[in-house]
């Protein structure tokens, strides 16, 4: 041994051992206490929390949507309802060979090669595991080329649902709208919970206005579902609550005869119950397919009904305005009446032509060789343009305004659907505020007279002037019109009524001026002179009411209006108001016919069809 070398201490190595092993069995035995005590804590301290938290992770919650309410017309009859459909439904991860399927699809007929882009997309924007609709409402044709096409077709199924339907296609377009996808814009102006699950919303007209009665409330479910979120089994369900029925005023028959009168024409009809406001026809031609729309029609298909030059989807009932030409003159009479200018015995020579003191200017008469000695029977019935220009001009701008308003024109009706235009009646503070130039601020005299003929800067829509009929027929009670009818619970069958609004009423005409302006409105049908008197003297009814030309372009003084010289688009509007039984009326009807030429020819049979339709069950005094 060296000197110098180390003895081994095997005391001292030991000691040490026994140290670290001692150590070691303390730090288990703490990291097994902190686990036992862990333990403890989530299987019995807190395991009824952590129980429903593991059960909410494999239990998926997600909405039931409501079945859509009905929507029928005063008698019970179905206008919109709802109607199996069958789609056609993808899941991707089921797909062998995705590029290869949506190929045979299209090779087949039941895709369109021109879709494939907008259907790539809804697959990417989905899980694997998820079904996508990549075709809707599939024919009883394409059904059965499914079927036979189905064992080269992995992954992909035909599904059933319930879909709008409407019966009556374009007659009733304008009238109840249609639905359409749920989109953003929409989800701003409903409750999101409340349409969870749902896909289509009402867009336009009916479908918009009674969105919150139609739609009902969504249910829900709990679905078992695996760890990559694929159902495996329903485990319970809370139904949803349909939307209640919605009834409206309108009457299919007099809807079906305003429609078919207007068939190959643009133009608007407008029928109301004056007793109440209530609607019973509300048309606007042309029309369009709302089943086709609310199908889903492809951009390009919708794109060419926008640019159509006839315009089929914009609302001309709600949304038209038209000068309504002659169809004013009663309320221009009754405001002369009422304000003391003017008496029925009061006498007005018409030689064809009119003009005032001091100017040389003709403001003509519709009929050339003039009326004659006309008073107020006849310058209604005969539709005398010269008795109401002196008429005009008597009363001024500003009595007339403001009677003209008194009977809801130049404002909006408050009809209960989105997006009625206003119209306009002129007045001198009117024309001063719409103008920037002084030189066009001032309010001529020869305005005064046009304005008492329904022409120049007047503007009414027809569903107003509907409104203004049925307020003569009412001699001077007014309603706000109303589609509206009733609800329904489906549930319950309970029926809630609407109940009519009344307007401010036009009530200090005494009864004697009323008896004179329908007098002359009678006439205008069933009169000896009565313009319309050929169509009015056919109906089996006493009636009112007054035809109207509405021009679309100023003729020059040196010229004469020839129709058959000016474009058809150029034309004269026809127009025409009535209402009847004339001793109890229930029904006003107002009539636009744009470029029609003559409201007693084109216009005036149009209105007695709606008339006769509404009343052929018998009316007072037919």
């Amino acid at each position: 041994m060296a000197q110098g070398a180390r003895i081994k201490d095997h005391w001292a190595e030991q000691r040490l051992f026994l140290a670290r092993l001692v150590f070691a069995l303390v730090f288990i035995i703490a990291l097994a206490v902190i686990v036992v005590t862990r333990l403890v804590q989530l299987q019995v301290v807190q395991y009824d929390y952590f129980s429903a938290q593991s059960q909410g992770n494999r239990i998926r919650i997600q909405p039931v949507p409501p079945t859509r309410g009905l929507i029928l017309d005063r008698n019970g009859k179905v206008l919109a309802d709802n109607q199996a459909s069958f789609d056609l439904v993808l899941t991707p991860e089921q797909v062998p060979d995705l590029k290869q399927t949506l190929q045979h699809l299209v090779a087949t007929g039941l895709v369109a090669a021109e879709d494939l882009d907008d259907i790539r997309e809804e697959i990417a924007a989905h899980r694997r595991f998820e079904a996508v609709s990549i075709r809707d409402h599939l024919s009883d044709l394409e059904v059965a080329r499914y079927a036979l096409n189905r064992p080269y077709l992995q992954g992909v199924e035909i599904r059933g649902r319930l879909s709008r339907s409407y019966p009556y296609g374009g007659a009733l377009a304008h009238a109840l709208g249609y639905v359409g996808g749920l989109n953003a814009a929409d989800l701003k102006e409903v409750d999101p919970v409340a349409y969870a699950g749902t896909t289509q919303i009402g867009k336009v007209s009916v479908e918009r206005a009674f969105e919150a009665a139609l739609h009902g409330a969504p249910g829900q479910e709990q679905v078992l579902v695996n760890a990559r979120g694929r159902s495996l089994q329903t485990l319970e369900r809370t139904g949803a609550r349909p939307g209640d029925d919605v009834v409206l005023a309108l009457d299919l028959d007099a809807q079906l005869a305003a429609y078919e009168g207007l068939t190959g024409r643009r133009g608007a009809v407008v029928a109301i119950d004056p007793k109440n406001g209530e609607v019973i026809a509300f048309v606007s031609t042309p029309a369009f397919d709302p089943n086709l729309i609310s199908a889903g029609l492809s951009r390009k298909a919708y794109n060419a009904l926008q640019e159509d030059i006839d315009k089929p989807l914009f609302n001309r009932a709600l949304r038209g305005t038209y000068p309504p030409g002659s169809t004013v003159k009663p309320i221009v009479a009754l405001a002369a009446l009422h304000n003391g200018t003017l008496k029925p015995t009061d006498h007005v020579y018409c030689g064809g032509a009119y003009s005032l003191p001091g100017s040389s200017h003709r403001y003509r008469d519709w009929k050339p060789e003039g009326h004659g000695t006309v008073d107020l029977q006849a310058g209604i019935e005969e539709s005398c343009d010269v008795y109401f220009y002196q008429v005009a001009r008597e009363l001024g701008i500003e009595r007339l305004s403001s009677f003209m308003k008194d009977f809801g024109l130049g404002a909006a009706t408050g009809l209960d659907m989105p997006g009625e235009k206003a119209g306009l009646v002129p007045s001198p503070a009117w024309k001063r505020s719409a103008f920037k130039r002084a030189a066009y601020q001032v309010w001529f005299p020869g305005e005064t007279l046009i304005t008492g003929i329904g022409q120049g800067y007047t503007l009414v829509t027809p569903v107003q002037l509907a409104h203004a009929t049925a307020t003569i027929a009412a001699r001077g009670q007014r309603f706000r019109p109303s589609m509206l009818l009733a609800t329904r619970d489906p549930l319950s069958g309970r029926t809630q009524p609407a109940t009519p609004e009344s307007l401010p009423a036009v009530d200090a005409v005494k009864p004697g001026d009323w008896d004179a302006i329908i007098a002359g409105m009678h006439g205008v049908l069933q009169g000896a002179r009565g313009t319309a008197r050929a169509v009015g003297m056919k109906v089996p009814f006493q009636v009112a009411g007054k035809s109207g030309t509405a021009q679309v372009f100023t003729v020059a003084q040196s010229q004469k209006y020839k129709a058959m010289d000016v474009a058809e688009r150029m034309r004269d509007h026809a127009l025409f108001v009535a209402f009847g039984p004339l001793e109890d009326p229930r029904i006003a009807v107002a009539v636009v016919v744009e470029n029609g030429e003559s409201g007693s020819k084109v216009a005036a049979p149009i209105a007695l069809k709606v008339m006769e339709a509404y009343l052929r069950t018998g009316a007072p005094g037919a």
